[in-house]
């Protein structure tokens, strides 16, 4: 395994490093104050557009893409330490056209799609100009098993007819959200449970969709939102499908083992970023006598939290690096480890950094407390940590059973 950067990898690393330096890092104040003038927890703040349009100029777009075709053609490996530095404030990855759920949605349309749904939906997404969701968990069920699911998707002559609920669909809270990818079920009487569900495409102007509620986080009311949708006799052409019928579990899986990768990568980035702040205010704060950074408690925060975040992405980088070597199958254990650990290390790095801070650490005067409740949830995105344990202790199981037999 050789975790080098290439040349190619080092030029958009030190152009994407000093973007964030010029532009998104000293525009954090900026992007919330537009928003809160506007009066709109979802307003598309001015500022994004702007600096969307200076990433783009500097080519500093799609950069997830494998695809030579839509984006920077670089592999999983290549594209992880970019989606750290990005990961250093939460809303910049959309100024790069690289933000989740929009990520996965595009690679599978371009993978999946037909060439009319490439053109319609791919095409505006790839230019930035809309966004959109990925409807699949449900209120009422326990959708860590997507085998619950209950929304329904009835075929009627050349339309289906969607009925149900949705809930936490990022970015449906904003009117930029023009397309929803929705999984349900089409063939619940197959005993193949994972051959039930079909993806299909809805707009969001389709009549009988309702988008009925944004859903905070802690408290915190996310830009982009993540909203509860409510399906009531929605009817769309069948040439909506996405995909074959009844193929949604396989063209999940092929989108969730780069989308986590790009999750735990931007975990990693927000408690880089904690880290340096801790380090700030403890070199600057004194308390009884000498500066914190003289205190063995504090000492012990960082050089923790550095071991910590420096393991996580090591471990990152190996899934990522086997993902792109062996393939996805193979990287299915790593790619559980890391889906744990990323969001602990989210989340223990931050909390420290609030320490650190003391009262002000849990105020709106530093990123720190939105950072941990984002972090908080990144526990459950993508699946709870306990499914991920229970899918890699199973692996480790059988793996150790067929040694033995051998």
């Amino acid at each position: 395994m050789d975790f080098e950067y290439s040349d190619k990898v080092n030029e958009l690393r030190r152009k994407l490093q000093a973007f964030m330096d010029a532009y998104v890092i000293p525009n954090r104040e900026t992007f919330e104050q537009q928003i809160a003038e506007s009066g709109d927890p979802h307003f598309y703040p001015p500022i994004l557009e702007e600096l969307k349009a200076k990433a783009r100029a500097e080519g500093l777009w799609n950069l997830f893409l494998p695809d030579d075709e839509y984006g920077a053609g670089l592999t999983n490996l290549e594209y992880a330490p970019l989606a750290e530095i990005m990961g250093r404030v939460e809303w910049s990855s959309e100024i790069f056209n690289c933000n989740a759920p929009d990520t996965g949605n595009m690679e599978i349309f371009a993978q999946f799609g037909t060439e009319e749904q490439k053109k319609q939906w791919l095409e505006p997404l790839l230019e930035g100009k809309i966004r959109s969701g990925y409807a699949m968990t449900e209120p009422g069920v326990s959708s860590s098993d997507p085998i619950n699911l209950q929304f329904t998707i009835k075929r009627e002559g050349d339309e289906y007819v969607l009925n149900g609920r949705k809930w936490w669909t990022t970015g449906a809270s904003r009117e930029r959200c023009q397309i929803f990818i929705v999984m349900g079920l089409t063939n619940p009487d197959n005993p193949i449970k994972h051959q039930r569900h079909t993806m299909v495409l809805v707009p969001r102007n389709t009549p009988g969709l309702t988008v009925l509620r944004n859903l905070s986080v802690m408290g915190y009311t996310h830009n982009d939102g993540h909203a509860e949708l409510v399906f009531e006799n929605v009817r769309v052409p069948v040439s909506n499908r996405l995909g074959d019928e009844n193929a949604a579990f396989a063209i999940s899986q092929a989108r969730l083992g780069p989308g986590r990768i790009h999750h735990c990568m931007r975990s990693i980035g927000a408690a880089s970023f904690a880290l340096e702040l801790m380090i700030k205010r403890a070199t600057e704060r004194s308390t009884y006598g000498s500066r914190l950074a003289e205190h063995g408690v504090i000492q012990n925060y960082i050089a923790e939290s550095a071991i910590e975040i420096e393991q996580a992405r090591l471990l990152t980088f190996k899934a990522a690096w086997t993902m792109d070597t062996i393939g996805k199958k193979a990287a299915m254990n790593q790619i559980a480890m890391i889906k744990v650990v990323a969001p602990r290390v989210h989340t223990n790095v931050v909390n420290r950094a609030i320490q650190v801070y003391g009262g002000e650490g849990i105020s709106q005067d530093t990123p720190l407390a939105h950072m941990w409740a984002t972090g908080r949830m990144m526990h459950l995105v993508d699946g709870p940590d306990e499914v991920h344990i229970r899918a890699l202790a199973r692996s480790l199981i059988k793996q150790a059973s067929l040694a033995k037999a051998e």
